[in-house]
């Protein structure tokens, strides 16, 4: 049986960045990054591939569509036109439309500062998990990739290994119950998405397991 340690060095060698980082999304408990980090998880939460939604989120970032405020006041077409861009095909024009929607909500609830969420949620997991499920289109799986890279600055959230992370451990053969992984590893936003890579594409896996 491969040391669980040495594995988890090797994933976190392979697996590359985090989806935010990915993104170009530097994460810091702060309006715009974690806003940037909702509508990456909206993105995400469709069926299209993670490097289309990572793409997107850059467009709409180079579009300057960066605070709720923003979003809201561009155009439909606008962030239709940012989303094609990326080759965001299919889901365009729904996920323009939940974006609005969602900017709408944030300002409208949270004065566009995720940070309430946070504190009204009383820093208790479940219930941001809850409330973020309310925006337009996040549903249970945008709130899973929500809260696997907001556990960086958001330490409640800690650690945050959903199922696609625990079935990437399962594939990698480390242990897949969330404590003991999290104690090998360390609480790290890291090794959530590089599992959550494992278990999305097979090569990555092999690379890992040499």
């Amino acid at each position: 049986m491969s040391d669980p340690t040495k594995t988890i060095h090797r994933l976190l060698e392979h697996a590359g960045p985090t989806f935010a980082e990915e993104a170009g999304i530097k994460l810091t408990d702060k309006p715009s990054p974690l806003y940037r980090l909702l509508v990456l998880s909206t993105l995400l939460s469709t069926r299209i591939s993670s490097g289309i939604a990572v793409a997107a989120a850059r467009e709409l970032t180079a579009a300057k569509l960066t605070t709720p405020r923003a979003m809201l006041d561009a155009s439909w077409q606008d962030r239709v036109d940012a989303l094609g861009r990326a080759h965001y095909k299919r889901y365009d024009e729904q996920t323009a439309t939940a974006l609005g929607e969602s900017a709408e909500m944030l300002l409208a609830d949270y004065s566009g500062d995720l940070r309430k969420l946070r504190e009204e949620a009383g820093h208790k997991p479940d219930e941001i998990r809850k409330r973020l499920r309310k925006f337009s289109r996040v549903g249970p799986v945008g709130a899973d990739i929500f809260c696997r890279e907001a556990q960086a600055v958001w330490p409640e959230l800690r650690p945050y290994l959903d199922k696609k992370a625990l079935d990437g451990a399962s594939r990698l053969g480390l242990p897949t119950d969330k404590d003991e992984l999290a104690r090998l590893a360390g609480n790290d936003a890291l090794l959530a998405a590089g599992l959550v890579r494992v278990s999305l594409d097979r090569e990555i896996a092999k690379q890992v397991l040499g």
